[in-house]
């Protein structure tokens, strides 16, 4: 989307193992790779993130107790990283006033034995970016899982924005916001989801959204529309014997080219495909 996101290509391959060494390695805007080969303990603060910039993890590699935070950025990619346990008020990944940005083959979590306030997002879109495709991530055990937009009072920056997809998505054990779109345009297709404890996609104040070809088991509230003002047009899902809020909009064709596989082929798509680890980068 938006002529593509290539991060790092081209740039030379820097290797961190240090929370210092990881902050100044993804600072900056020149083309460069940062692999993680361990995991790296946090300090509770968020690593501000530049542009053109691949964070890779090697497998086994990623991020705890901190976040990423990709602020006026552009051109960023994030793949095969676990990522876990950051306490509020830092996201796991926060993308803010920044666009073209790729987060593909990822694993995040934290637990549900703190309440849903004991941490944040585990990968928040907010301040009018755009252009963001979320990808074959495994997302678990958290409350707050995917926030599009930071406020109801946010409209004037962001509105025009906040074109985003997830697709492939393995979404396990989770709370809501799966994900929750303000003002936004989204795509969501061949997700999985299983055991949602409060709500899944929720379209809010005039996002238009289109829904293919997902599948749901044991989820509660899996569409979510009417409560604040949202268009969704869903296509093809297994809500798995939910009744999904339907309110049709004016969004029912994706503007790139993309494969949408079968509803039924769902549930062993993503769960052998999707998180990190399953991938070589």
């Amino acid at each position: 989307m938006n002529g593509g996101t290539t991060g790092g290509a081209g740039g030379p391959t820097i290797t961190v193992s240090s929370i210092s060494a990881l902050r100044d390695a993804v600072n900056g805007t020149s083309p460069r790779i940062v692999r993680l080969e361990t995991i790296i303990q946090g300090d509770g603060e968020l690593i501000d993130v530049g542009s053109n910039v691949s964070i890779l993890g090697a497998c086994g590699g990623g991020l705890t107790g901190g976040g990423f935070r990709v602020k006026r950025g552009t051109n960023v990619i994030f793949r095969n990283l676990k990522l876990f346990k950051s306490k509020a008020p830092v996201d796991l990944i926060e993308i803010r006033t920044s666009t073209n940005i790729w987060v593909d083959h990822n694993e995040f979590y934290s637990d549900m034995d703190n309440g849903k306030d004991y941490y944040d997002g585990a990968c928040d879109i907010n301040h009018g970016s755009d252009w963001i495709t979320v990808s074959w991530n495994y997302f678990h055990d958290h409350y707050k899982t995917s926030l599009v937009g930071n406020g109801d009072d946010n409209g004037a920056e962001d509105i025009g924005h906040f074109h985003v997809t997830y697709h492939h998505n393995y979404f396990q054990h989770l709370g809501s916001r799966i994900p929750s779109l303000r003002f936004g345009t989204g795509h969501v297709y061949n997700n999985y989801y299983d055991d949602i404890k409060i709500s899944g996609i929720d379209s809010r104040l005039g996002a238009q959204m289109l829904i293919e070809n997902n599948v749901f088991v044991n989820a509660v509230k899996p569409l979510m529309t009417l409560e604040e003002g949202g268009y969704a047009n869903p296509v093809g899902n297994d809500w798995g014997g939910a009744t999904p809020e339907l309110n049709p909009g004016t969004f029912t064709t994706a503007p790139y080219t993309y494969t949408l596989g079968p509803t039924t082929g769902v549930s062993s798509a993503v769960q052998n495909g999707a998180g990190a680890c399953k991938i070589t980068v």
